[in-house]
């Protein structure tokens, strides 16, 4: 059997539990054979079949999702490694940095990065501002760990400071100074929120979960972003598609003003806080 018969075959058996079937194929095929998948589709598909690509079908067809069988994902140009200990990039999420990249006619000295994960959103931005140092908070020993390793394998340890933090714990914030840019993607999924299996059974719980309608971690963290905030800094936080005026609500009490983003979708996908006028310190 040839490589381009097996990915129609897999294909085929995953059309049931995925929405991009061919893709999620021909990825499983490219890291069994090694290759970049362009070249894959460029010179190998009349190749024989390698070992081991049974086995991450299967894997896929119990709902597994392809970055962590392969252990990376596309994100924002950058390529990065992602493990089970934190929640895999998405294309949603690049909303947030082509929203910082409009807000700033300067480019920002410091950028902080709340509940960093795989370090995605701050190295993204550390290597779309090369002047730019970054500070990364996260509770997550295993998650600090896969957030250094993207760190140095992208060349950016040196302008990345990585910190575990609790962001609910009194003073974690106390020598941080201030930022330019702020970046979040905290927990927003209600507690008893329908999820696709993928997601539900495999990415972690802590860092999709917040209470029982999503707002936990928005409570905690928007009165926060004041003291943090440089005068004239942004704050961009990821939210739910149906909670822009509840957040939105929150950030006028912290003296906070919010912009609203879409994704391409169209869909509210993060909001944009500055400190409201008057309320400076």
């Amino acid at each position: 059997m040839t490589v381009a018969l097996a990915i129609r075959e897999a294909a085929a058996a995953l059309a049931g539990v995925s929405d991009t079937p061919r893709l999620d194929a021909e990825l499983l095929m490219a890291h069994v054979l090694g290759l970049p998948r362009s070249e894959m589709l460029l010179r190998a598909m009349r190749d024989p079949v390698p070992e081991g690509i049974a086995r991450l079908v299967v894997r896929r067809l119990a709902h597994e999702p392809v970055a962590y069988i392969v252990g990376r994902q596309e994100f924002y140009g950058l390529d990065l490694l992602v493990t089970p200990a934190v929640l895999i990039p998405r294309g949603d999420s690049e909303t947030l940095l082509e929203a910082a990249r409009s807000a700033f006619a300067v480019p920002p000295r410091r950028v902080l990065d709340l509940g960093l994960g795989s370090g995605a959103l701050l190295l993204a931005a550390l290597s779309m501002w090369p002047g730019a140092q970054g500070v990364g908070v996260e509770s997550s020993l295993a998650a600090l760990a896969v957030a250094a390793a993207n760190a140095g394998l992208l060349g950016l340890a040196g302008r990345a400071r990585l910190l575990r933090r609790d962001w609910n714990a009194p003073d974690w914030r106390d020598d941080l100074g201030r930022f330019d840019l702020i970046l979040a993607n905290p927990p927003y999924v209600e507690d008893d929120a329908p999820l696709a299996p993928s997601l539900r059974d495999y990415e972690p719980a802590q860092a999709l979960f917040a209470g029982p309608a999503g707002l936990e971690a928005y409570r905690a963290l928007v009165p926060q972003l004041h003291a943090l905030l440089a005068p004239r800094g942004v704050a961009l936080v990821e939210i739910g598609h149906t909670q822009a005026d509840a957040v939105s609500a929150l950030a006028t009490q912290a003296g906070l003003s919010a912009t609203l983003h879409r994704d391409l979708a169209g869909r509210p996908r993060a909001l944009e806080f500055k400190k409201a006028l008057g309320k400076a310190g």
